[in-house]
């Protein structure tokens, strides 16, 4: 599972692509019976279980759609252990007025961003891998 550590070569390989999913992010305290499909994540906290799920199955889990987000995939497999890939990617956006939720998956980023800014995000992103190709052929 050993993933990419290299900053410069995971900028150059980022290949963002935005899924056509809409995600809820919100807390239960107990999972319904039977457990909706299409979790994009869970996590386990002291209020209760963060679910990301699917716009389609927030109902089932008393989740409220107020904010809608998408993920863009970034199909670099990245090493957990590598260094500045989150901090590039946040700053890009953040300098564009971008909010950004970052999951880490066992081999790739998952970027959480409103569903307004999808498009410009994922713009963004192949902008800033562009660069970094370019930069490493001067």
């Amino acid at each position: 599972m050993n993933g990419e550590c290299d900053l410069e070569t995971l900028l150059q390989n980022l290949a963002p692509v935005l899924r056509s999913e809409r995600y809820v992010i919100g807390s239960v305290e107990s999972w319904p019976d039977p457990v909706p499909g299409g979790l994009l994540a869970t996590i386990q906290e002291p209020e209760g279980v963060t679910v990301i799920a699917p716009v389609a199955e927030s109902g089932g889990l008393g989740l409220e759609p107020s904010a809608v987000f998408r993920c863009i995939r970034l199909n670099v497999h990245s090493s957990l252990q590598s260094v500045g890939l989150t901090a590039a990617i946040s700053t890009r956006l953040a300098c564009h007025g971008i909010s950004v939720n970052l999951l880490a998956g066992a081999y790739h980023d998952h970027l959480l961003v409103p569903e307004g800014d999808a498009e410009r995000a994922l713009c963004l992103l192949e902008e800033l891998s562009s660069e970094a190709r370019r930069a490493k052929l001067r």
